[in-house]
């Protein structure tokens, strides 16, 4: 089991940013990314949906590759799944809203934190109701930007669309004098800079993608999980429900372990082995 691989999830791209820190922080894990590009966005979906669909991509990654650990790199299916996957499942399951709520109770000074994030996670409350859980004094306050994931789904990162997107955005929080902002969905640090342009040098910008990483790594250690074998850097699985193309040239423009070649998955191909498993 110490020789598996480390399984990472989320609904498109935006997971590969925690993959990034994942990779980074435990160079010899090997691990397994799947991006189900196809049923995007989940933050529209209902909670149930989102749960049934982490389900099926829980169980693929443990019969294709006997993943030692799960870490739902998504906050939308960790807000709606984390609790169901970590009771039905005999791996370690790691979500990001916790890391990335202790980091912005870490990292703000006047205790008026925003959260950026799709439409569901916002209507989970989860990272208000987690932020508050760890410092009650903190004020939150929360605000869909479903619009960034289309952004970063299309590769439009620094054009004067995507920063037109990310000004109209951002407008509701540049009166709330915060000085931490969560970025609540795995998608938005592919779009940093536009955001700290936005917000200004002075708003601290918290990505739980590291914080999720760290967790990892305490988890690997704690269950005796880590890989002993100490090859740096090996090779990396990555599929994806949706094109194959867009995947690869968004990815191998934020990883730094390249070329990045995903296996395309069909939804049938998916749901049909998590029915037989």
């Amino acid at each position: 089991m110490q020789n598996s691989p480390i399984g990472l999830m989320d609904s498109g791209v935006g997971g590969l940013t925690v993959l990034k820190e994942v990779q980074r922080l435990l160079p010899t894990e090997k691990t397994v990314f799947l991006g189900d590009q196809a049923r995007l966005p989940y933050g529209p979906r209902d909670a149930a949906e989102v749960t049934t669909f982490t389900r099926q991509i829980a169980g693929f990654l443990q019969q294709q590759a006997n993943i030692k650990m799960l870490i739902i790199a998504c906050n939308t299916a960790t807000a709606a799944a984390l609790a169901t996957m970590q009771r039905e499942l005999t791996i370690p399951v790691v979500g990001v809203i916790a890391p990335g709520a202790r980091s912005a109770v870490q990292a703000t000074h006047n205790h008026r934190i925003g959260v950026i994030a799709t439409t569901g996670t916002v209507k989970s409350d989860q990272y208000r109701t987690t932020i508050l859980a760890k410092d009650p004094h903190n004020d939150v306050i929360s605000l869909a930007c479903q619009e960034f994931v289309t952004l970063v789904e299309q590769n439009d990162l620094n054009s004067e669309h995507a920063r037109a997107v990310v000004q109209a955005g951002l407008a509701p929080l540049l009166d709330q004098d915060i000085d931490t902002l969560v970025m609540g969905c795995t998608h938005f640090p592919l779009l940093r800079p536009l955001i700290q342009d936005v917000m200004g040098a002075g708003v601290t910008l918290v990505d739980p993608g590291t914080a999720t990483a760290k967790m990892a790594t305490s988890l690997l250690d704690y269950w005796n999980l880590a890989n002993p074998e100490g090859v740096r850097h090996p090779q990396s699985d990555y599929y994806t429900t949706g094109d194959v193309d867009r995947f690869n040239e968004l990815a191998d423009n934020w990883l730094e372990e390249t070329p990045v070649r995903a296996q395309h998955l069909s939804l049938t191909a998916l749901t049909h082995t998590t029915e037989v498993n």
